[in-house]
């Protein structure tokens, strides 16, 4: 069974244009990005998944629940949303305290509670700054503070508005190495995302949105190696992508490592 299922999914706001037009989908364990321009449907659809709106028509089921059919409060225990400004999120006036309110909140006992919180601490590198106000922090640790919320709670789905935003190199591993281990142990994780470094780097799966639909649906680097499509959705392709693209490479590169490794490989072949 997958984790969710998007079925003929419309949505629009009272008295407004239809913002998701017949979205079908299905979604496994995979780690998927989600891009597109501004105003594609991104965030409302993320938003529809967690179960603050409902579909206009059409279902969405999470783990086989219709998400008409069971309450914010319940569904958090199953998925799990990360706002992309901290600030619509936080409100404690520490961070063990910040972290721990979304395991307590889905009912799980203060043991598990303790461990699940100081564990997420951890992975995000801020098992120092337990007793600090969150506001004391920076905004990139605060957006991390966010993210062991989440991670905190266990849940099996994960989604992720903009993670990266704010964030310097060190935060961008971190966030990497979070997402790929989500996704070994067979959790999902989606995320919105306008860096396409990030998306080549990290992601199994990339969805295209463009005015409310889905555009493109495939493997990362069968996506971007679309590159007239990926232009129509007013998007550019990850740099190391345009790099070889200019170099005139058929291979389609989604790391400065696999560019590096086949440029020294072909070099090495042109000698002989």
């Amino acid at each position: 069974m997958n984790l969710i299922d998007v079925q003929n999914l419309h949505f629009s706001y009272p008295e407004g244009i239809e913002l998701l037009k017949g979205i079908d989908l299905a979604f496994d364990h995979r780690s998927t990005a989600i891009i597109g321009q501004n105003g594609a449907g991104k965030t409302t659809f993320v938003k529809l998944l967690k179960g603050l709106l409902k579909p206009v028509s059409g279902d969405i089921l999470i783990n086989g629940v219709n998400t008409k059919e069971i309450s914010v409060a319940k569904l958090a225990a199953h998925i799990g949303l990360v706002f992309q400004n901290p600030g619509d999120q936080i409100f404690k006036s520490s961070v063990y305290d910040e972290v721990i309110f979304g395991p307590h909140n889905i009912g799980i006992p203060e043991d598990e509670a303790d461990e699940s919180t100081k564990k997420a601490l951890i992975e995000v590198g801020l098992e120092n700054k337990v007793n600090d106000n969150p506001y004391d922090l920076s905004f990139s640790e605060r957006k991390l503070i966010s993210i062991a919320s989440i991670l905190a709670m266990n849940t099996q789905i994960v989604l992720l508005d903009e993670p990266t935003i704010a964030q310097d190199d060190y935060g961008k591993q971190l966030i990497q190495g979070l997402v790929r281990k989500l996704e070994g142990e067979g959790r999902l994780v989606i995320s919105i995302l306008h860096d396409m470094d990030f998306v080549a780097e990290t992601f199994t799966r990339t969805l295209v949105f463009q005015n409310g639909k889905v555009t493109m649906d495939n493997d990362t680097k069968s996506v971007f190696s679309q590159t007239e499509a990926v232009r129509r959705a007013y998007l550019e392709p990850p740099h190391v992508t345009q790099l070889g693209n200019r170099l005139g490479y058929t291979e389609t590169y989604l790391t400065a490592e696999q560019f590096v490794k086949d440029s020294l490989r072909k070099r090495e072949e042109f000698k002989q």
